[in-house]
């Protein structure tokens, strides 16, 4: 009987799925960073992983790193796939000692992330390789160490050659966290606590603590386990056989316990140790999900809408070495403007990343693969067209590794309270045969009608496209049976969440049996054929995994219960699955690359949070999608339609034109109505019901000075701008309001150019230098646009609407750290950090 089919009830089909999550365990007597002094060289060496080669000519640094992004964008050796900047060969070495004391312990290294195809020697002994550079892994050292003060060398070896096997920025090297873990031979392996609750109320909550204990002793044994959860304690004992491995469960009873949510993500710690002095902290949150195929999600009993973007795992100009301090700031803006949920498109993100959304109450859907069977053609965005080797990715290895990796998610973030459902793919059926073309859209025929994949519901009925379909022949490989396999995977590691995918062509997976193994249906821009689709699949709930910033994507779920949320594409604008140069990134998100929210973001703050906002933006009538008639009427141009898809229009959000040019002025607010003044005149207020896509509109003919809008309601809430002079200064402003001095904190600097009158200067641009006095380094600067090509790792920016940003990462030293931007002809700018 398979676990996770829902179940039928009286009047709709609802599953509960109940969890107590856990994010990392750690302890401080097993587990080292291990990411200090590790020796670095860009470009292969035959011998370095012997332990006597000379790498003292090396550069020393401290892991994560990413190499790609220190280098200069490129259209000599690099693709816009993978943001213009190359690949290679790259070797790391760290050498370590061991005191004589751990000849008696198990001894292993984690990965949270190499990418990719990276070997491991230790001591010169081959430990393997990982391919897939996404997933966490592990390699235990023990046999192969020395002791007592005698050097040990591991060497790892990172193969990207193929600098253009993804679809997006990937990044190049040990860029995830890695870890020494030392325990002794009775002891808990990695990710060897799984916490879930059978039973979950505001009263009461039972929680299952599944610990596994494995003895690599020669003898039998008997450990004594004890788990600690708010003063309450058990203990248990359990005898394991020589090299044997146990699973031993305790039931904890929680009263009135602090449920996780969204907007309270309340955590527990959940210490367990054995009596032999192993010990593992686990982090863990109590709450109940529950998918109603009618009525969508539901959080501790309450309906809650996933108010969701994806996002990619690069941070901009630190690359695919994020330090969690700016996932910090990306996140909470994110949150500022209503979002709830993330989709960590389309591979599983950082442990740390993971631990955050818990800290922060996001929802996640957790994506394996984009790739499975067959390639998609990373040059072209599509199915492969033609083999190279800079594009050969993932698919030679997935047969051999797919249940290795997708295991190593599973064990690693099973137990995370913000996970709530699983992905395994994003939009697979492109490779396979049969899938596009059963559906009619891409038929010339079909396209001369009227037929838009996107907009239109599909051509051909139900019984020509089974038809088409059945008359393909599949090859070695049907997805549908990929797709039952993977998802048994997941489901044997955890039955507590859905299993889903991003399905791209879910008019044909709805017959193919794609979709009939999976718990509900994830569309990807099909906003089309909701309606369609659930007549097809009555019992099949529907979110969109992935979506366009636009009104008519969210629209729907308000109007259908059954559509449980969405997952915009994206929250932040991401490196590569580029076009052409100088295009580096791809500018689709609510946020730029540098975090900086675009007016969309503001719009979607409008939809998504009832705090109390008003936003204007502007652009000449001339270049945008509108039109007025002789009553002043606003109504959209026929002949230039708002752009459906990705893009925005290109609306300013500033005050500077030429006077008397007729304005477009676009608005954006939560409140009923909104009134408009230039110079102290008022324009005129309009109510939000006047356009369905809930914008407010006016045409104003451009005089310079200061632009007011009023948005009304019981507590009245006002934006203003001002028509800029010439810059004449600098202002710096810090995002953070201090620094922590243990080298890894985060603090993110905006320089704006500014007029004399103070007031912000965003449509004319300058070169600013940077100079930094104190213990902390500058890591990246940012002006977030997409086609900047200018070098991340440098102390000058370009700036862009009159703004860019410093990422500046914290010393040891407690002090002053006093940052500089400076200009020609401007006024330098100054501000001061302290850093405790």
């Amino acid at each position: 009987m398979n676990p996770i089919k829902y179940t039928s009830l009286v009047l709709c089909l609802v599953q509960p799925f109940f969890l107590i999550a856990s994010s990392s365990m750690s302890n401080a007597a097993r587990t080292t960073d291990f990411n200090h002094n590790w020796q670095f060289h860009l470009g292969d060496e035959s011998a370095a992983q012997v332990s006597d080669f000379d790498s003292s000519a090396w550069r020393t640094l401290r892991l994560p790193h990413d190499w790609s992004i220190e280098q200069s964008f490129t259209q000599k050796n690099a693709g816009g796939a993978g943001a213009f900047l190359p690949g290679g060969i790259g070797w790391y070495r760290k050498t370590f000692q061991l005191p004589e004391s751990a000849k008696e312990q198990i001894t292993w290294i984690e990965f949270d992330g190499v990418y990719n195809n990276a070997e491991v020697w230790i001591n010169e002994h081959y430990l393997g390789m990982r391919p897939y550079g996404y997933v966490p892994f592990s390699h235990e050292l023990t046999e192969h160490l020395n002791y007592g003060g005698e050097d040990n060398v591991i060497a790892v070896k990172v193969d990207r050659t193929a600098y253009l096997d993804c679809r997006w920025y990937s990044g190049s090297g040990i860029y995830r966290d890695v870890k020494l873990v030392s325990v002794p031979k009775v002891h808990i392996p990695q990710w060897g606590s799984y916490i879930t609750t059978p039973v979950v109320t505001a009263e009461h909550a039972e929680v299952l603590v599944q610990t596994t204990v494995t003895n690599h002793d020669t003898e039998s044994r008997e450990v004594e386990v004890t788990i600690v959860i708010e003063g309450q304690q058990q203990s248990i004992k359990q005898t394991l056989a020589a090299g044997a491995t146990e699973v031993v469960d305790q039931t904890f009873e929680i009263s009135n316990p602090r449920l996780w949510d969204t907007d309270n993500p309340n955590l527990y710690i959940a210490t367990t140790s054995l009596d032999n002095g192993d010990t593992t902290n686990t982090t863990f949150g109590i709450r109940h999900i529950r998918y109603d195929n009618d009525r969508g999600f539901f959080l501790n009993g309450k309906r809650t809408v996933f108010k969701g973007v994806c996002l990619h795992h690069d941070g901009g100009a630190v690359g695919a070495a994020v330090p969690i301090g700016v996932w910090e700031r990306r996140l909470k803006i994110l949150r500022e403007l209503g979002c709830n949920a993330i989709r960590t498109a389309h591979n599983p993100p950082s442990e740390a990343f993971l631990d955050l959304c818990d800290q922060l109450g996001f929802l996640v859907q957790d994506e394996i693969f984009d790739e499975w069977d067959h390639p998609k053609d990373k040059k072209h965005n599509f199915k492969q067209l033609a083999a190279a080797e800079e594009t050969e990715g993932y698919t030679r290895y997935f047969r051999d590794w797919d249940k290795r990796d997708t295991d190593a998610m599973m064990l690693r973030d099973r137990n995370h309270p913000s996970i709530v459902m699983w992905s395994i793919g994003n939009e697979i059926e492109w490779t396979y045969p049969g899938y596009t073309d059963a559906t009619g859209y891409w038929e010339k025929e079909e396209k001369a009608k009227g037929i838009d994949y996107y907009l239109t519901e599909p051509p051909y009925d139900d019984a020509k496209r089974r038809k088409i379909f059945e008359s393909f022949d599949r090859g070695d490989y049907e997805l549908a049976e990929t797709a039952a396999r993977l998802v048994g995977y997941v489901r044997a590691l955890d039955t507590s969440r859905p299993v889903t995918s991003n399905m791209v062509i879910p008019t044909v997976a709805q017959f193919s049996g794609y979709a009939e193994v999976l718990d509900f249906d994830g569309y990807s821009y099909r906003q089309s054929v909701y309606e369609y689709g659930r007549e097809r699949s009555p019992n099949k709930l529907i979110i969109g995994t992935e979506n366009w910033a636009q009104w008519s994507e969210w629209k729907p779920v308000l109007e259908h219960e059954y559509i449980a949320g969405i997952f915009i594409w994206t929250g932040i604008s991401y490196l590569g699955e580029a076009s052409q140069w100088p295009q580096k990134a791809t500018d689709s998100g609510l946020l730029d690359l540098a975090g900086y929210k675009s007016p969309k973001a503001h719009y979607f703050k409008s939809l998504w949070n009832d705090t109390p906002m008003v936003h204007i933006t502007s652009m000449p009538l001339a270049d945008s999608n509108y039109c007025v008639d002789d009553d002043g009427k606003i109504s959209e141009n026929p002949d230039k339609p708002r752009e459906p898809y990705w893009g925005w229009p290109k609306l300013s959000e500033h005050w500077n034109y030429s006077d008397g040019e007729t304005m477009y002025v676009e608005i954006y607010s939560n409140y009923e109505s909104v009134e408009l003044t230039l110079n102290g005149r008022s324009l005129g207020t309009k109510q939000i019901t006047e356009h369905d896509d809930r914008i407010f509109r006016w045409i104003v003919p451009f005089e310079p000075g200061q632009l007011k809008a009023v948005a009304h309601g019981d507590n009245s809430v006002t934006q203003t701008i001002h028509t800029a002079g010439e810059p004449t200064g600098i202002q710096l402003t810090a995002y953070e309001d201090e620094l922590k001095a243990d080298g890894r904190d985060i603090a993110h600097l905006t320089a704006q150019l500014i007029d004399v009158d103070g007031h912000p200067v965003k449509h004319t641009e300058a070169t600013l230098q940077f100079n930094i006095t104190g213990d902390a380094k500058n890591i990246g600067v940012d002006n977030g646009h997409a086609y900047s090509v200018q070098d991340y790792k440098s102390d000058q920016c370009i700036t862009d609407k009159g703004r860019c940003l410093l990422i500046l990462e914290a010393g040891t030293h407690p002090e002053t750290v006093t940052v500089l931007a400076s200009s020609t002809e401007l006024k330098t700018g100054s501000i001061q950090i302290q850093q405790r």
